[in-house]
């Protein structure tokens, strides 16, 4: 296969134009998903939590399946499934060595109880591969309207957590001794945190959440120290993943995800180069100083 044979497989835009309206509701639902896992991925890093991540993920693909297989909402699945996960590390895994330990418990457990649940579902082989890849649904409003009211859950559980969290992220000792419930927050962030992963495995797949959830964050801390411009780097880098992901997908031939990590990824990178050339800039400036 030569090049111009892998472009014309990957993309077709001869029914661009009839298509885009069709998804209209798909391009909303990824800007909400966006916004939430720009916000949330910041303290996600700040908490050294993305192989955490990951195990959510796992427990949200299997609760996602078990819905598929009995005919229920996939959405509530996945959510319950991601909220299960999410307690149980901030119940057992306060410390990060626990943490990792009982992600590292949970990942293959949640991943078998998927695979699972999915061989045993006798409907569309494009449903089951999409809950571990991402795909492009023609999501109605109904749907819309349950990914937006949960990604308003999670933002305004942010919003009255965000000063302490910040402070119990930052320094958690500290935090502890001024008189901050680091438990609870821990426990609260957690279940915020599952929700995010619940909503972002409807557009990505369980295999490819980090690439919403850790890279935009990643990317952002890259350029600056700031807080508040890494938040809004943060967010404009996920939503452009995400929103940029499904349009090109939606010329193209495979699954939503590669897309959307392609994009990620790419921001990942041009934002590391201009960190390298910030950091040559300053060694010049202080050599001929």
């Amino acid at each position: 296969m030569d090049l111009s044979e892998f472009f014309s497989a990957v993309f077709d835009f001869s029914d661009y134009g009839q298509l885009l309206p069709l998804v209209a509701n798909s391009i909303w639902a990824a800007a909400i998903l966006g916004l939430v896992g720009g916000l949330i991925g910041t303290f996600v890093l700040m908490r050294d939590l993305a192989f955490a991540v990951h195990g959510i993920a796992e427990l949200s693909f299997a609760g996602a399946a078990f819905a598929l297989l009995i005919g229920a909402n996939v959405v509530f699945g996945s959510l319950a499934g991601s909220v299960a996960a999410a307690v149980l590390l901030a119940v057992m895994g306060l410390k990060a060595r626990d943490r990792n330990s009982v992600t590292g418990v949970i990942m293959p457990f949640g991943l078998g109880l998927g695979i699972l649940f999915l061989g045993l579902y006798e409907g569309r082989s494009a449903n089951k591969f999409g809950l571990l890849t991402g795909q492009i649904v023609a999501v109605d409003t109904v749907q819309l309207n349950l990914l937006a009211g949960t990604a308003v859950v999670v933002i305004a559980g942010l919003v009255l957590i965000w000063r302490p969290l910040t402070f119990a992220s930052a320094d958690p000792e500290l935090a502890e001794a001024r008189g901050v419930p680091v438990r609870v927050l821990s426990i609260v962030f957690m279940i915020l945190l599952g929700l995010s992963v619940a909503l972002s495995i409807q557009v990505v797949g369980a295999l490819l959440v980090l690439s919403l959830l850790i890279t935009p964050s990643a990317a952002a801390l890259l350029v600056t120290s700031s807080p508040r411009l890494v938040v809004l780097l943060s967010v404009l880098f996920a939503v452009t993943s995400a929103v940029g992901g499904i349009l090109l997908a939606l010329g193209g031939r495979i699954s939503i995800s590669p897309y959307i990590t392609t994009i990620s990824f790419l921001i990942y990178i041009v934002c590391r180069l201009i960190k390298r050339m910030r950091t040559k800039g300053r060694a010049r400036a202080n050599a001929a100083a």
